[in-house]
C-alpha cells in the first residue's frame, strides 16, 4: 500500500480552481518533494492530506485512511502522522523538554523525549525557556514536535526555514535517519538543494496542476540537457553547448595546447530546470 494516493483532486475558493485535477501516489518509506510557487496550490493540497481543509472532488487515501473522515477512526489516524507547520506559536513559558514531553503524552507509542531532543539538536537548550530561543532553535522545536509521536507519515513544511548552513546539514541528516527507520516524509521547501539532497522524488506544482514527477536528477529532462562548456579566448569567455563535452574539452585542449583558460563544464542544475518548468506554465 502507498501511504499517500490521490486521484483527481480538486478544489475551488470561489471562482479560483486552486487545485485542478490532481494525481499523486507516494510510496511508503518514500521521501517526496513537492515543489511550486506561492498560489501555486501546494499549501491546499498538503492541507487536503493533513485533514485541515476538505476538498471538492476526487479520492484521497492517507496511510489508507480519508482524512475528511471523523470520529474514534480519524483520531487514530491522527496517532500515526505528524506535522511541522510553517509557522507555530505555544506557549513561551515553558521550557524546551517541557513542552516536549507536553505533546509526547498526546500519542500512544511516543518516542523518548530525550533521544528527540539530541536528535534535533537541542541538548543544550532542554531546559531553556521557549521564548530564549533562536529563530532556527525555535524550528528544531518544531521538528521535536512533529516526531515525537514516532509517526508513520511526516508532513514538512519548509522545515529549515531560519536555520543557518551547519543546522540545516544536520536537519538533512535527521532526515535522512528518519527515512532509515521507514518514515515516509513529504516535503514541501524553496530550497532546490534541500530537495535534491533530500527526495527519492520530486513533483512540481503549479496553477492547481501537477506538472511532472520524477527523480531530482530526470526531472524536466535534466539528465539529457546539453552541457555548457565555457573558458576564456583572449579577452572574451566563449560557450559551446554540446551532448558530448568531452569533445569539445579534447578539442579546446589541442587548441591552447594545454591548459583551457578558465575552463567550466556544467549541465542545468535542478533550479534551472525548475524555473524554466514554472515559467512555461504561465504561457
Amino acid at each position: 500500500m502507498n501511504a499517500i494516493e490521490v486521484i483527481g483532486l480538486k478544489k475551488s475558493y470561489g471562482q479560483v480552481d486552486a487545485v485542478r485535477g490532481i494525481d499523486l501516489s507516494i510510496a511508503t518509506g518514500e521521501i517526496f518533494a513537492l515543489l511550486g510557487p506561492n498560489g501555486a496550490g501546494k499549501t491546499t493540497t498538503v492541507e487536503i492530506l493533513e485533514g485541515f481543509r476538505r476538498r471538492d472532488s476526487g479520492d484521497v487515501r492517507v496511510l489508507g485512511f480519508d482524512p475528511h473522515n471523523e470520529g474514534h477512526a480519524a483520531r487514530e489516524w491522527r496517532n500515526r502522522i505528524g506535522i511541522v507547520l510553517q509557522s507555530t506559536s505555544d506557549s513561551g513559558d515553558l521550557t524546551v523538554i517541557e513542552t516536549i514531553e507536553h505533546f509526547s503524552a498526546y500519542y500512544s507509542n511516543p518516542r523518548n523525549v530525550e533521544e528527540v531532543i539530541n536528535s534535533v539538536g537541542l541538548d543544550e537548550k532542554a531546559g531553556s525557556l521557549i521564548r530564549k530561543l533562536s529563530g532556527g532553535q525555535r524550528r528544531r522545536l518544531d521538528v521535536a514536535l512533529g516526531i515525537i509521536g514516532n509517526p508513520e507519515l511526516l508532513f514538512l513544511d519548509e522545515p529549515t526555514t531560519g536555520f543557518d548552513p551547519e543546522a540545516r546539514r544536520s536537519f538533512w541528516a535527521l532526515i535522512e535517519k528518519l527515512r532509515g527507520d521507514g518514515t515516509t516524509i513529504l516535503l514541501t521547501t524553496h530550497y532546490l538543494d534541500e530537495a535534491e539532497a533530500l527526495a527519492d522524488r520530486v513533483g512540481v506544482i503549479n496553477n492547481g496542476q501537477i506538472l511532472e514527477i520524477s527523480t531530482p536528477t530526470e526531472l524536466g529532462g535534466r539528465s539529457r540537457a546539453q552541457a555548457l562548456v565555457s573558458w576564456r579566448d583572449g579577452d572574451e569567455i566563449k560557450s559551446e553547448a554540446t551532448d558530448n563535452p568531452t569533445s569539445v574539452v579534447n578539442r579546446l585542449t589541442a587548441q591552447f595546447n594545454g591548459e583551457i583558460p578558465e575552463l567550466t563544464v556544467t549541465r542545468p542544475s535542478l533550479e534551472d530546470i525548475y524555473l524554466a518548468m514554472i515559467g512555461m506554465s504561465h504561457e
